[in-house]
């Protein structure tokens, strides 16, 4: 890494959103530390280093203490600038048929991680007076998610947890900043089981770059919370703050429940 240069770390970084944030800061003068736990992450670091930029890969798993050890030990001696904490993995399926171990690795990285790797980035920010700290919510945070119900508790968790941050650190000189993406096209829903049965699976979905693009803004802008992507999205996210939570619900069953996909490709 490079002293003349800001570093951005940026985690689930081998693909999706988290890739094209990648590209964001590096097409904006950051050098970066990219993480992810699958073997698309070296090709992904690979492209990264075309446009000039330096790129230290961390290949982890962030749901285990090792993973987030090996991490955090890539970082020792570095100047984080911006920290980008966008892993995550959802699980779809009704609760009383999902597998227990599936369910706690939801938590593990999407909670676990997050508050693990938050506590010395942001202490580390906090000290010298400056940084980023950005996490990747999700609309589904203001709705309780039927047929995904960790996945949607463990999004409320993290728009909490920034915005609670953000309160805190709002004198000190450091950002903390909640973007809040729609379904996106990623791997997510393949991974969640959830691509070819549910109508959100199926459905017409953001742009990962144009997600991210719309994410960066709002992070080197120091907002404390942004809706990311289509128009379509941001309605989403503006209905999220008025509708019953019982409504919410239902409207999500009828997106996430196995079975209401069928018919519904254009």
């Amino acid at each position: 890494m490079t002293d003349t240069r800001p570093l951005a770390l940026i985690t689930g970084a081998s693909s999706g959103i988290g890739l094209e944030l990648a590209r964001q800061f590096a097409s904006h003068g950051y050098d970066l530390v990219v993480n992810a736990e699958d073997e698309e992450l070296e090709a992904a670091a690979r492209q990264l280093r075309e446009s000039g930029t330096e790129v230290r890969a961390v290949r982890a798993d962030l749901r285990t203490g090792e993973g987030r050890f090996l991490l955090l030990d890539a970082l020792d001696g570095l100047t984080v600038d911006v920290a980008a904490l966008n892993a995550g993995v959802g699980q779809g399926g009704a609760f009383v048929d999902t597998d227990l171990t599936d369910d706690q690795a939801v938590i593990d990285l999407n909670v676990t991680a997050t508050v693990r790797l938050a506590k010395p980035l942001l202490r580390a920010m906090v000290a010298r007076g400056e940084g980023r700290l950005a996490f990747t919510s999700s609309v589904a945070a203001q709705m309780p998610g039927s047929f995904q119900p960790v996945y949607n508790a463990s999004k409320s968790f993290v728009q909490s947890f920034a915005q609670a941050l953000a309160e805190e650190v709002k004198d000190t000189g450091v950002t903390v900043t909640a973007f809040m993406p729609g379904p996106t096209e990623t791997e997510f829903f393949d991974r969640a089981d959830m691509a070819d049965d549910t109508r959100v699976g199926t459905m017409k979905k953001d742009a990962a770059a144009q997600v991210a693009e719309q994410a960066f803004e709002a992070i080197v802008k120091g907002e404390k919370k942004a809706v990311t992507g289509s128009l379509m999205t941001k309605a989403q996210g503006l209905a999220g703050k008025v509708l019953p939570d019982g409504v919410k619900a239902a409207a999500h069953r009828r997106l996430a429940e196995p079975g209401s996909g069928e018919g519904a490709r254009d």
